[in-house]
């Protein structure tokens, strides 16, 4: 079973088997890790970023199963997840092209084309001085407000990111320069969507953020900003919930500063150009 959607001006820059050949395509590589790679690729004089799933194996999803969890088996995940944030409203990567071939789950392959954002900054790498060199306070409060409503946007939705972390926040750089905050959500393979909001789910996506932004400088008064926007309306948001974030944000914290993780992360490092 093959299932193809591509456009024609990419669909004209293939072989006959165009599946195989986005399989195969080669570029700057921006992740590699098991089963799975993106690489940035053009097609004509425009940028696109390509992510190939080469099937997570009989193990993996066994792992995922044992742990409770559902198993990521390829694109489709990704791709569900920008047609839910283009109907609610929040930005990501345009979806260009999509495929998915086999019937097997653990052999399945398949890619998600995404059209390139161009100009962006990630807010890890905006608030990375922040804390030796505090920014403006009035786009310091404008910026935690518009996160907090994109959470809330997110979250109420029943969408959970399960990477939410500052990297996977952008804001558009020639927004910025016009004093703009336009914020995108990336990197949603591994986003799940339900009817109502799952609390422990949302926890854990606030906890992420919150441990990702635990030395950038902020305040209590910035914490206790975003706190008051994100949980307006939003039934099961109390004193105990935050209580869980803030537990589970230092495990994240004492889980990525120690040494078991950082020597993971420089062999991932190693695998990209």
């Amino acid at each position: 079973m093959t299932r193809l959607e591509l456009p024609a001006f990419i669909s004209k820059f293939l072989g006959a088997d165009a599946f195989a050949q986005v399989m195969q395509l080669q570029g700057r590589v921006y992740r590699n890790v098991t089963g799975r790679r993106t690489v940035q690729v053009q097609f004509g004089d425009e940028s696109y970023f390509v992510k190939q799933h080469f099937g997570v194996g009989w193990k993996e999803i066994f792992k995922s199963f044992l742990s409770f969890k559902v198993p990521i088996l390829g694109a489709l995940t990704e791709v569900s997840a920008i047609q839910k944030l283009n109907e609610i409203g929040i930005e990501t990567t345009p979806l260009v092209g999509y495929g998915v071939r086999g019937c097997n789950p653990a052999t399945q392959q398949s890619f998600i084309i995404t059209k390139d954002l161009g100009d962006i900054i990630s807010l890890e790498d905006l608030c990375a001085t922040w804390k030796g060199n505090p920014p403006d306070v009035r786009f310091k409060k404008r910026l935690i407000i518009a996160v907090a409503e994109l959470a809330r946007k997110l979250h109420k939705n029943g969408l959970n990111h399960r990477d939410f972390y500052l990297c996977h926040l952008c804001l558009d750089a020639q927004a910025l320069q016009r004093n703009q905050i336009k914020l995108y959500l990336i990197d949603l393979h591994r986003m799940q969507i339900r009817a109502q909001p799952a609390l422990k789910l949302v926890m854990k996506d606030i906890a992420g953020l919150y441990f990702s932004s635990m030395d950038v400088g902020l305040t209590a008064r910035d914490y206790l900003r975003f706190k008051r926007h994100y949980a307006v309306d939003f039934d099961g948001v109390s004193l105990g919930f935050w209580q869980s974030v803030a537990a589970r944000a230092d495990k994240l914290y004492a889980k990525f500063h120690s040494d078991k993780f950082q020597k993971r992360l420089q062999q991932e490092h190693a695998e990209v150009d």
